[in-house]
C-alpha cells in the first residue's frame, strides 16, 4: 500500500511545480479571452453598469464596416508586401556573417541591436530620420539631387516607410535565428558538393535552402501572425493616416474601443475576428510543417 501511495504521491508532484504557472496564465491569459468573447455579444461599453446581450449584432455591423473593411485590406498589404523583404535581408546577412567575415561577433550584435529597443523608440527615431524639414534622409537625398517628399504624408509612400522602419527592427532577430540554422548544416555537405564541382549558388539553392526550410517556415509564421498584429509603428509614425491609407485591425480596435465612444462589444467582436484570421493562417502553417516532417 505505501509504494502504490507514494507512486501516486510522486504522480501529482509535477502538477503541484506547475501550479503557479498554470494559475497565471489562467487568470491572465485564459479569462481575459473568454471575458473578450462573451464582450462580444454585449452592447458593452464605458460607463455603461449592465452589459445587454444582442447576439451576433456587432459581428453583422462589421460587415457595413468601411473603415473595418480598409483596415483589413491595408493589413492583408502590409503583410504580404513586408514578407519578402523580411525572409529574405536576414538571410542574405546571415550567409554573409556564416562564412566568416571579419568583425563577425560585433556585427551580429550591431544587427541584433535594434531589436532590443522599444517599439516606440524605433518609431520616433524613425519619424525624426523620415522629417520632410530637418530628418537626415531629406538631406542626403536633396544633395543627391533626388525629388524630395514628404514619406509619412503620402498615401502612397507611408506604408512602405513602415514597412522599412519594420524591416530595420526585427531584421537582427531573424538574423540570429537563421545564423542558428545555418550552423547546424554539416560542412562535409559542402565540400562533397564543391568536390562535385557545385559553385556557391548550387550549393545555395541545393543545400543551403532545404536544409533551411524548417528555419524558414518558423519566420514566416513568427513574422505574418505578428504583422497581423501590427500596432506601435503605426500609431507612432502615422495614427492610420493620411487619411485611412495605414489604418490597420488593431488601430481600428482601439479607436473603437478607447476614442470612439468606447464602444467594448464592437471592439471584441472585431479582436475575434482577427483571432480567427490568425488562427486559419496558423493551423494552415502547421499543417506545411507536419507535411514537411513527414517528407
Amino acid at each position: 500500500m505505501k509504494p502504490r501511495r507514494a507512486r501516486r504521491r510522486g504522480a501529482f508532484t509535477p502538477y503541484l511545480f506547475l501550479a503557479p504557472g498554470l494559475a497565471l496564465f489562467a487568470v491572465f491569459r485564459v479569462y481575459p479571452l473568454l471575458e473578450g468573447l462573451w464582450l462580444s455579444f454585449t452592447n458593452a461599453r464605458l460607463g455603461r453598469a449592465q452589459h445587454a446581450f444582442v447576439g451576433t449584432a456587432n459581428y453583422v455591423r462589421l460587415l457595413d464596416d468601411t473603415r473595418f473593411h480598409v483596415s483589413l485590406v491595408n493589413t492583408a498589404y502590409y503583410t504580404v508586401a513586408s514578407t519578402i523583404p523580411i525572409l529574405a535581408v536576414p538571410l542574405v546577412l546571415a550567409v554573409a556573417l556564416n562564412r566568416g567575415v571579419a568583425l563577425r561577433t560585433f556585427l551580429r550584435g550591431a544587427f541584433f541591436f535594434p531589436f532590443t529597443l522599444s517599439v516606440v523608440t524605433v518609431g520616433l527615431t524613425w519619424l525624426w530620420l523620415l522629417d520632410p524639414v530637418i530628418g537626415p534622409s531629406t538631406y542626403y537625398l536633396r544633395a543627391a539631387g533626388v525629388p524630395v517628399r514628404s514619406w509619412l504624408a503620402d498615401p502612397s509612400t507611408a506604408m512602405w516607410a513602415i514597412i522599412l522602419t519594420t524591416v530595420w527592427w526585427v531584421t537582427g532577430y531573424y538574423l540570429v535565428i537563421y545564423l542558428a540554422g545555418l550552423q547546424d548544416i554539416p560542412r562535409e555537405l559542402y565540400e562533397a558538393a564543391a568536390i562535385d564541382g557545385a559553385g556557391g549558388w548550387r550549393s545555395f539553392w541545393s543545400i543551403t535552402l532545404p536544409l533551411l526550410r524548417p528555419v524558414f517556415l518558423f519566420v514566416l509564421v513568427t513574422h505574418v501572425i505578428g504583422s497581423f498584429q501590427i500596432f506601435g509603428q503605426v500609431f507612432v509614425l502615422t495614427n492610420g493616416g493620411p487619411g485611412d491609407a495605414t489604418r490597420t485591425v488593431v488601430q481600428h480596435l482601439y479607436e473603437t474601443a478607447f476614442q470612439n465612444f468606447f464602444h467594448f462589444g464592437s471592439a471584441s467582436a472585431m479582436a475575434w475576428v482577427l483571432f480567427v484570421v490568425i488562427l486559419a493562417f496558423s493551423l494552415l502553417q502547421f499543417r506545411l510543417l507536419r507535411g514537411h516532417t513527414q517528407y
